[in-house]
């Protein structure tokens, strides 16, 4: 909205609005609308009255309705107020606060503007620009022409007109066309198509601060395609300042105006502590804002930098405060602003786009829950029923089908259907970090890690803090036994998200197979403190004290879990501490429960080997226990085609293969196994076994001492029925003294 210059400009006589409104000057006009002043006879005060124009009337007529509740939203005195919206339903108008001043335009032209006025102006823009990118709002169209000056020094923030909700999971595009701010306060990325973001809004204060304190706009001398050309370019150099402008000022207004986005502030709080710093250090008197102490400011001096939490619960989508989400990913916050509602045909209930964004990711997260898969499933579907080609949907939909392809019997068709899913949600936006993750775990499980980590890390280069880009990069890094990086990650994700359990687990699984139990045991002592209604962690802790000799303490946590919720990693544990007490029988019926259809998860491999393995210890039971071999081998080979150097598949795989005999198809996977994780004691006691199984006891003893020096636990060596005889092997029994003598050392 461009307003004009102060002189009587006659309005037109309006016959749709109510009668004590008394039409007097055009005071300003934009693309859609126009603005006038008028007397409220009623109230008798002089009001401005804003418009939209008879086409826009026709081809956006929700347009001003949506901007006054935008508009009257926001709490900041530097935003204009909204009294009323008056007119006849056919011309309606927004009856707002009449602001007298001049311009930020007309005030740079007038005479230069000294350091102290220009930073003290910026702070004020900065610090209600806070509040409305709280709210997951955006100007898009900050310019001189929109700020008002009063004579008492007051910043007024006008025409939010194209401010918009903010889209984090950017499931929208715009074209050049469609942009409204002027081209020398635009973002490159909003030159380029991008829609309005609080970056770009950074951009734009970062300009007028250099027009402010250099006299002059960046490529003055430009204009029209050019000067939008000279953005975009990001070798363009601007001019410099003039000497008198600090160093630490001048390094914030380039760091505002980077020509990339993350290289920017990441809030407008930054920009104010960081005027706000420079006032302090040099003696100037900071700027008072005791009027917009409206709303806690937390403390500045953090590890890292985040968005303010502001009684939001979720990233992914402004307007629902969601109860489950604050127990789950915490995402960065967001406020309650929920709108766009309209009634879903199928469902006859309300729907929301964001409602139904918010609440898919919050169930989401509690991805070893099948209910909560459904629900996932059941939101991303509604929004994918309105809109198709929603991105975030779309992204959100391929994780739920990626972890129904993990929860079946590793049915393709579920991959396939994620990876179009995800490959959709790219082509509608490869700017979506969601998309990039969800790109990510369908290509991890097809075998090419190296190009997950590849979308991982682009989607964390988008979005630094997205829970499950970093969810999975850490995973991927385990994987390749980068064990240093996966820590560093997960414990700045663990920073990032306290209150989530996620990252402990991955945490102590990490541990847990390196052989770390001690460590192991506190992170999953913690994530029972932090979530004890979430099962698997009891299943994890319960493996977890096997592992360290306290087999009744384990069995305990595990009658604890079934109590929680049953479910197969707690029956697997259950089967794993009676077969190792002798109790095969009780065993074969733990591990039936595990993979049963009600009770647990017969499309685990693993489940099969086990109730395998117990099988084969009760009488009459053999012939089954071959049964249950090929389930699992049949299971296991195909995820050997997507992961054909995943060192856990070769080794177990080289295992099952033992205990069919097949000696030549063993000793290849489990060299394969060997030589890809020679680190983990895990895979060398099944390479012990695998080898005891073939009638190798050289090479039995000799994978053994690795697995012992590696940290695996003497009492399951000592427990495993298979390794009998060995036990009584004088090498054995060597062992187990150099281990002692080194334990006394």
């Amino acid at each position: 909205m461009e307003l004009l210059d102060p002189v009587q400009q006659a309005a037109p006589h309006d016959d749709t609005l109510s009668a004590h409104y008394e039409m007097r000057r055009l005071l300003g006009e934009g693309g859609y609308g126009h603005v006038y002043e008028a007397w409220d006879a009623k109230l008798c005060r002089s009001v401005a009255l804003k418009r939209l124009k008879q086409h826009a009337d026709m081809l956006h007529p929700e347009k001003l309705l949506k901007e006054a509740r935008l508009a009257a939203s926001l709490r900041h005195p530097a935003f204009v107020r909204i009294f009323s919206i008056d007119g006849d339903g056919k011309s309606q108008a927004i009856v707002m606060e009449l602001v007298e001043g001049q311009t930020l335009g007309q005030f740079m032209h007038a005479a230069s503007v000294e350091l102290d006025t220009a930073l003290d102006i910026a702070s004020q823009i900065a610090d209600a620009m806070d509040e409305a990118h709280a709210m997951d709002l955006v100007h898009g169209d900050l310019k001189p022409s929109n700020l008002m000056l009063e004579a008492n020094g007051k910043v007024r923030i006008l025409d939010f007109g194209l401010a918009r909700q903010l889209d984090p999971q950017a499931t929208q595009t715009t074209l050049l066309c469609d942009l409204q701010g002027t081209i020398a306060y635009m973002a490159p990325e909003r030159l380029m198509g991008r829609l309005p973001d609080m970056r770009g809004d950074i951009y734009a204060l970062g300009a007028m601060l250099y027009e402010m304190l250099a006299g002059q706009r960046p490529f003055a001398h430009l204009n029209g395609l050019a000067l939008a050309a000279a953005h975009m370019q990001s070798n363009a150099v601007w001019a410099a300042m003039p000497s008198s402008v600090p160093p630490a000022i001048d390094a914030l207004v380039r760091s505002m105006t980077a020509h990339e986005p993350l290289e920017r502030p990441r809030t407008m709080r930054d920009v104010r502590e960081a005027i706000a710093a420079h006032r302090n250090a040099s003696g100037t008197a900071p700027l008072p804002l005791a009027e917009t102490a409206l709303q806690p400011k937390a403390p500045s001096s953090v590890a890292i930098r985040l968005p303010v939490p502001r009684k939001r619960t979720l990233q992914i989508g402004a307007g629902f405060v969601l109860a489950a989400a604050a127990a789950a990913w915490q995402w960065p916050n967001v406020t309650a602003v929920v709108a766009s509602f309209f009634t879903d045909k199928k469902t006859s209930v309300l729907y929301s786009e964001m409602t139904s964004m918010a609440a898919g990711m919050a169930a989401l997260r509690a991805f070893d829950r099948d209910t909560e898969q459904e629900q996932a499933l059941e939101h991303f579907s509604t929004i994918i029923r309105h809109n198709p080609e929603h991105a975030a949907a779309n992204a959100g939909l391929s994780l739920v089908f990626t972890l129904r392809y993990l929860g079946t019997s590793r049915d393709e068709t579920w991959l396939q259907r994620a990876e179009v899913a995800a490959k959709q949600a790219l082509v509608t936006d490869d700017q979506l970090a969601l998309a990039h993750v969800a790109q990510a775990w369908v290509l991890e499980h097809r075998g090419d890690r190296a190009r997950a980590l590849q979308e991982t890390t682009i989607a964390l280069n988008l979005d630094p803090t997205n829970p499950m880009g970093l969810y999975g990069k850490a995973r991927l890094l385990i994987h390749a036994q980068k064990i240093e990086l996966a820590r560093a990650l997960l414990d700045k994700a663990m920073m990032l998200y306290p209150d989530d359990t996620t990252f402990v687990n991955l945490m102590g699984i990490m541990e847990y197979d390196l052989g770390n139990y001690t460590a192991a045991e506190t992170l999953f002592r913690k994530s029972i403190q932090m979530a004890p209604h979430v099962s698997s962690a009891y299943a994890q802790l319960s493996a977890t004290l096997e592992r360290l000799d306290r087999s009744d303490e384990a069995l305990q946590v595990v009658q604890q879990g079934l109590q929680v919720q049953p479910d197969w990693e707690l029956y697997t544990n259950l089967g794993n501490a009676l077969f190792n007490k002798g109790n095969y029988l009780g065993a074969v019926q733990a591990f039936k429960n595990a993979v049963s259809e009600n009770k647990g998860n017969p499309g685990n491999y693993l489940l099969w080997a086990n109730l395998a393995d117990a099988q084969r210890w009760v009488p009459g039971q053999i012939e089954r226990s071959h049964d249950s071999y090929r389930r699992a081998i049949a299971l296991i080979k195909v995820m050997l085609q997507h992961s054909p150097n995943d060192p856990t598949i070769n080794s177990r795989l080289a295992l099952y293969f033992a205990y069919a005999g097949s000696r030549d198809d063993a000793l290849k996977h489990l060299a394969h196994a060997t030589a890809l994780a020679p680190g983990l004691p895990d895979i060398h006691f099944r390479a012990t076994l695998s080898y005891e199984l073939l009638g190798m006891r050289n090479e039995a003893i000799t994978a053994l001492r690795q697995a012992v020096a590696r940290g695996y636990p003497i009492n399951l060596i000592e427990s495993a029925p298979d390794l009998l005889a060995l036990r009584r092997d004088a090498r054995y029994q060597d062992l187990l003294i150099n281990l002692e003598r080194n334990q006394k050392i």
